[in-house]
């Protein structure tokens, strides 16, 4: 377990090192904090006169906190390829990844180090896009259940992205190539869910194996132990296939 702390602490060090880690985070704060205001904004002057005397109205946390979280998850499908793209194919162009194979720790250790590092700089950024939300309780009522139920549903979203984008890097010496892989294998689960909810052409394949149906229930602030089970499995998939490719390294050629 130190191994993996070490290299998760290498991993995260590596990211607050980097400006492109950054600049991602504060276009992605800006551009969350943007929505977030826009819709406090709209039921301010829209959308609370209209409700005003409704029994059982949606209230505040239902209004802007789902759309919020909605955005946070679309934009994370482009993110993550950009985090991601790096931690294993750079160590392939600096030839340190034989280095780090041949060092005494397991393939497992490395990528679930690499993976906790790449989680840490991700729960940065959630804990970031949680304080939006949380300042409303400043001055009004929050459903906390429903909160906790979408930054849930947001890490188990990112965790997914992150080992999918973790894979594909270790696939490639080349951190472009491997965030387009990473973004085309995450839009192509969104051209699922699509597809699978499309008029005419329903299927509960499609939108079972796309990543955005299982988020829904947690935008709406249930808890879903079939979504997280499904959040889960994709992520210990991608993480053994990660260290299936590690280990093909060590193997004789």
């Amino acid at each position: 377990m130190d191994r993996v702390l070490i290299i998760a602490r290498l991993e995260l060090k590596r990211l607050f090192y980097s400006p492109l880690a950054w600049v991602v985070l504060g276009i992605t704060q800006a551009i969350l904090a943007l929505i977030f205001l826009s819709a406090v904004q709209n039921f301010i002057d829209s959308v609370a006169p209209k409700l005003a005397g409704t029994p059982n109205a949606p209230g505040v946390t239902t209004i802007v906190l789902s759309p919020l979280f909605m955005w946070a998850g679309v934009i994370m499908l482009a993110v993550c390829p950009l985090l991601t793209m790096r931690s294993l194919s750079e160590e392939y162009q600096a030839h340190t990844l034989t280095l780090l194979t041949s060092a005494p720790v397991s393939v497992t250790q490395i990528v679930l180090g690499k993976y906790v590092g790449l989680m840490g700089f991700m729960l940065t950024m959630i804990a970031m896009i949680a304080l939006m939300p949380v300042s409303l309780a400043l001055g009004t009522h929050l459903d906390w259940g429903h909160l906790a139920a979408d930054l849930l549903g947001l890490v188990l979203l990112i965790g997914s992205f992150t080992a999918a984008g973790l894979y594909i890097s270790s696939l490639t010496r080349q951190p472009t190539l491997a965030a387009v892989g990473s973004f085309g294998l995450l839009l192509l689960l969104v051209v699922l869910y699509i597809s699978g909810t499309a008029q005419n052409s329903a299927s509960r394949l499609f939108v079972y194996l796309s990543h955005f149906s299982h988020y829904l229930p947690f935008l709406r602030g249930e808890f879903d132990s079939s979504a997280a089970a499904y959040y889960l499995l994709f992520t210990l998939t991608f993480l053994v296939l990660t260290v299936r490719q590690l280990d093909s390294l060590r193997l004789p050629r």
